[in-house]
């Protein structure tokens, strides 16, 4: 029997969640580990070097969102010649852009010197994380590129099991080599480098199971070009949105550390470790949906995907709203129980980070949206939040260093993200007003304050002390994210529609288990 939407998605969140706990316990051991045989150095230098190949790596355009969107319709309607043509546009491009950021990283690393100059270590530390870390690029570039087609048709499982294995197999050996072997970072970059080689065969393997008619020629892609002119036109949009993503993720280390060091780029990076590590369970929740919103626009009715886009929404902010609670009131007792106090940053800083992160986490049910219409045309706002991100991290940061920096990230995404975004999908996509959705807004912000109140009156009598061990931190967490958790529940369900589709699904799911999305 043919799954549905929802079934799909759910699969998909399955075995990501798996993986992904896995994968954060595994993380944050090899974080610990890293700091304390190689130092926070090391540690800092290997962020930076992951920013600055993530500025190379913008040479990519977006073309693989613009291929993910362009597959939706023909997977719908399973026109396997028109697939391989869209892959093979892909595959050329991918080539081209390979040739790019390879050229681009021989200038770049000729700058080195002048980068890492107030670095005490070795030079070729530097070299060689920039090599390993390309080498992965590249592999995406020649042979991994047609996985965006398991993506598109919401088989992201079956990439996870595949990459997540050997990448959690690859972190244990990693953490093994730092702490028996001399030279630990040496078998680090060794491994991580064998992981590459593994991962492509692994990958291209799946497909040829999964997809044997699949064929992607980077000849023919050059001939059918202009055949598919939509790709060229929708990546041209996408390159302005995916510098404005780069300077939003990827700037903020590098301001720090120009206006610091490596060691307090390694500090700001245990916060963010734990940030992304929320991100990512979201993500391993909600991302697989977003084939599906791709798929729901191309065959679905106005009203129906408005009351999807509501209950998407609401489902979203509940978990969101819990999670940045979460981090606030326990990423500091976390931070001294995992690496010690002397890694702490300041309170403001993390009030800052974590109205980031909410943001970031929140915006991803809109952007689901515009990605599945195709809605890349507006090239000015990810110019604008690149222009304001910098400008004002680099102004804000000389006078109030790193609260400066997240203050100028935040107030770019105020006014792009969290205002422009929904006006223009709205517009645009929905072709309706926005005031349903500003309604919706409020009221689940009413919720989520008065939620916060209540769990930060009751968290005064829980007789825990979170900092004095792993297992009473543990039990401290489950027990205020939960209580959380079912606080805004209980509101959101009562005054949001959208809440109370979102608890219909979840309860109708075992009865009728190939319910429509």
């Amino acid at each position: 029997m043919v799954k549905s939407r929802t079934q799909r998605s759910i699969q998909n969140v399955r075995i990501a969640l798996i993986y992904y706990f896995i994968n954060l316990i595994i993380s944050f051991i090899s974080r610990k580990i890293f700091i304390e045989y190689l130092g926070t150095e090391i540690l800092g230098l290997n962020t930076t070097v992951v920013n600055l190949l993530q500025f190379l790596n913008l040479a990519e355009l977006g073309i693989g969102a613009a291929i993910s969107y362009t597959l939706y319709q023909p997977l719908a309607d399973n026109n396997r010649d028109k697939i391989c043509e869209i892959v093979s546009v892909q595959g050329y491009m991918y080539r081209k852009i390979a040739g790019f950021v390879i050229l681009g990283s021989f200038i770049l690393m000729c700058f080195f010197p002048f980068i890492f100059a107030k670095t005490q270590l070795p030079l070729w530390y530097a070299y060689g994380t920039f090599f390993v870390l390309l080498t992965s690029s590249l592999a995406s570039y020649y042979f991994n590129y047609r996985q965006i087609v398991l993506t598109a048709d919401q088989k992201d499982y079956k990439i996870t099991i595949h990459v997540k294995s050997i990448t959690i197999i690859k972190s244990v050996l990693q953490i093994l080599a730092i702490v028996y072997l001399s030279d630990g970072y040496v078998w680090w970059l060794l491994l991580e480098f064998i992981a590459v080689i593994f991962t492509t065969i692994s990958v291209n393997l799946l497909l040829r199971r999964e997809y044997p008619w699949l064929s992607a020629r980077v000849k023919t892609g050059k001939e059918l070009k202009g055949k598919y002119s939509e790709i060229i036109k929708k990546t041209k949009q996408l390159f302005f949105h995916k510098v404005g993503g780069y300077v939003l993720t990827q700037t903020s280390p590098l301001v720090i550390y120009a206006y610091t060091s490596l060691t307090l780029v390694a500090v700001y990076g245990n916060y963010m470790l734990i940030i992304m590590g929320i991100m990512a369970l979201l993500a391993a929740i909600f991302n697989s949906i977003g084939a599906g919103v791709g798929n729901l626009v191309a065959s679905s009715d106005k009203d129906h995907i408005l009351n999807v886009f509501e209950e998407l929404f609401c489902s979203r902010f509940l978990f969101v709203g819990t999670a940045c609670y979460c981090v606030y009131r326990l990423a500091p007792t976390f931070i001294t129980l995992w690496v010690g106090p002397e890694y702490q940053l300041d309170n403001l800083s993390l009030i800052l980070m974590v109205a980031i992160m909410y943001i970031n986490l929140i915006r991803t049910v809109v952007d689901s949206f515009i990605n599945a219409y195709g809605l890349f045309q507006d090239i000015w706002a990810p110019i604008a939040e690149a222009i304001l991100n910098i400008g004002l991290s680099v102004l804000f940061g000389y006078w109030w260093g790193i609260p400066g920096i997240l203050c100028g990230v935040l107030i770019s995404l105020l006014l792009i993200v969290f205002t422009w975004k929904p006006i223009f999908l709205f517009r645009k996509g929905f072709k309706t007003s926005i005031s349903n959705y500003i309604y919706l807004y409020i009221k689940s912000i009413i919720s989520l304050l008065f939620t916060t109140v209540i769990v930060l009156y009751i968290s005064n009598y829980i007789n825990l002390n979170p900092a004095s061990s792993y297992i009473n931190f543990i039990l401290y967490a489950s027990l205020t994210g939960s209580l959380y958790l079912i606080l805004l529940l209980i509101p959101l369900y009562l005054f949001n529609k959208g809440t109370r589709d979102f608890v219909k699904r979840i309860t109708r799911i075992k009865l009728y288990p190939f319910d429509r999305f």
